[in-house]
């Protein structure tokens, strides 16, 4: 038989408890656990006026934000809406049934001024890593680290060519936000320095960022997102915004390790990266720091002729001279020179020759230099650290690592794919940097509760 017609039936009182509504395996239950906001009022004291009406809780803001970056709620306006509606929103950001949510220009308000000026989003994301620490989910012996292009807020319908752009005709005064913080990074190493190859276009909108067609496709406008990993439980115990360009990415690698080292002690025993960061200085840069760079090495010496490489050539440190496959050996100085001048050239490289009577009497000229008269090889400043990566390479560990890698590259598919970070909403450096931490955070956090779910109550008969 069918039932009656269901009809609202208003009741005069109600007994309504958020906590009982909120299903007991809910993500935001095993998230709360781990989010301990107590200490931002203090953080964020000497950026509030004394004077003046009470201001929004900004705990209440960074739990929203937090269920916007945990969710993939990409629009802030969109995000009060479902706050407003969703019981275990209004749960995690402590909010009861009637409490009023925020608006969506309050956030924009406290995240260009107090939030910025006191680096909160870094603290937060900096206490979520220290409570990863403190869980047992990072050892710091083993880091890998990776950049993914994140597409910026701008096209190439409003930029400008190379040629015709001039940074020294825009007036800073008149100028929108992100084309001022253009304008301050231009010497930071993650932007402005780290090339003097100036990029093909320039957006009007958000000049900071890249216009590359890393992706073998399309170009487009972007920002590169960079993690720096402890690869026991895929925390990210770093991130950095830069500019997608190599020189930028394997920069920041310097400045994510060198911040973690200050920040929690770590120093990792082997860091663990793709073809990409293998460069003779960024080797060296590591090796220096008894860091075992589990890196493919960045060489282009190899000949693709059929003649003997470099590799070919046994090096012998202790007499500073190079040994072809016929015995024969290349020397850099064949006599004492009083001149220092006569050394590496200004680019950290030595050049070693064989002698121009041996290689024309030698049966293997054909195979070694069939177009010289004698062979030369060049030796770079950081070869050392290239050839401790090339024997790290052949070990066992080295397979280990080259898996633990991907590990990196899973967090940035997570990141695109569930979080919904595929393009950028906020635009600048600033806004590049925010949107980075908060992902970074909110995957942290999934990453605790996921390991170490909320315990589950039983429910009553």
């Amino acid at each position: 038989m069918m039932g009656p017609r269901q009809e609202a039936q208003p009741a005069l009182f109600y007994e309504f408890s958020l906590e009982d509504h909120v299903p007991q395996d809910h993500l935001l239950r095993s998230i709360d656990r781990f989010v301990d906001l107590s200490s931002i009022r203090a953080h964020l004291a000497d950026f509030y006026s004394h004077t003046g009406r009470p201001s929004v809780d900004p705990e209440l803001l960074i739990r929203m934000l937090l269920v916007g970056y945990c969710f993939g709620i990409r629009s802030e306006r969109r995000l009060c809406e479902e706050v407003h509606l969703n019981l275990a929103y209004r749960w995690f950001c402590r909010l009861d049934l009637s409490d009023r949510v925020p608006d969506h220009s309050t956030f924009s308000k406290n995240r260009h001024g107090r939030f910025r000026d006191s680096e909160l989003l870094r603290h937060l994301f900096e206490m979520t890593v220290a409570r990863c620490i403190e869980e047992g989910l990072v050892s710091g012996q083993r880091m890998a680290v990776d950049a993914s292009l994140i597409e910026a807020d701008a096209n190439k319908q409003n930029s400008t060519p190379k040629e015709d752009w001039d940074v020294l005709q825009i007036n800073p005064a008149d100028a929108p936000r992100a084309v001022r913080e253009y304008l301050d990074t231009l010497d930071e190493a993650a932007f402005g320095a780290a090339s003097e190859v100036q990029p093909k276009f320039t957006s009007h909108s958000d000049p900071a960022s890249q216009w590359t067609a890393a992706r073998k496709g399309p170009a487009f406008f972007s920002y590169s997102d960079n993690y720096l990993i402890d690869t026991d439980h895929g925390v990210i115990v770093d991130v950095e915004a830069t500019r997608s360009i190599r020189q930028a990415e394997v920069g920041s690698t310097k400045t994510m390790l060198d911040r973690v080292k200050t920040r929690f002690d770590l120093h990792p025993e082997r860091l663990i990266a793709d073809t990409a960061y293998g460069t003779g200085p960024m080797l060296g840069w590591l090796v220096d720091r008894k860091i075992a760079p589990h890196i493919p090495v960045f060489d282009k010496s190899g000949r693709s002729d059929g003649t003997w490489s470099r590799a070919d050539f046994e090096w012998d440190a202790e007499n500073d001279q190079y040994v072809c496959p016929e015995g024969q050996t290349l020397k850099q100085f064949r006599r004492n020179y009083s001149d220092p001048n006569r050394g590496p050239t200004s680019e950290g490289r030595a050049k070693y020759r064989a002698l121009k009577l041996t290689c024309q009497a030698c049966p293997s000229k054909q195979q070694c230099c069939p177009n010289a008269d004698a062979r030369s090889i060049t030796r770079e400043e950081d070869e050392d650290a290239r050839q401790v990566a090339r024997d790290i390479a052949k070990t066992e560990q080295y397979a280990v690592s080259m898996k633990l890698r991907k590990k990196v590259e899973m967090l940035f598919a997570h990141l695109k794919r569930i979080l919904g970070l595929g393009r950028l909403r906020l635009r600048g450096p600033c806004g590049a940097n925010d949107e980075f931490l908060l992902a970074a955070t909110a995957q942290n956090l999934r990453k605790l509760a996921k390991i170490l779910p909320a315990p589950q109550k039983p429910r009553n008969a």
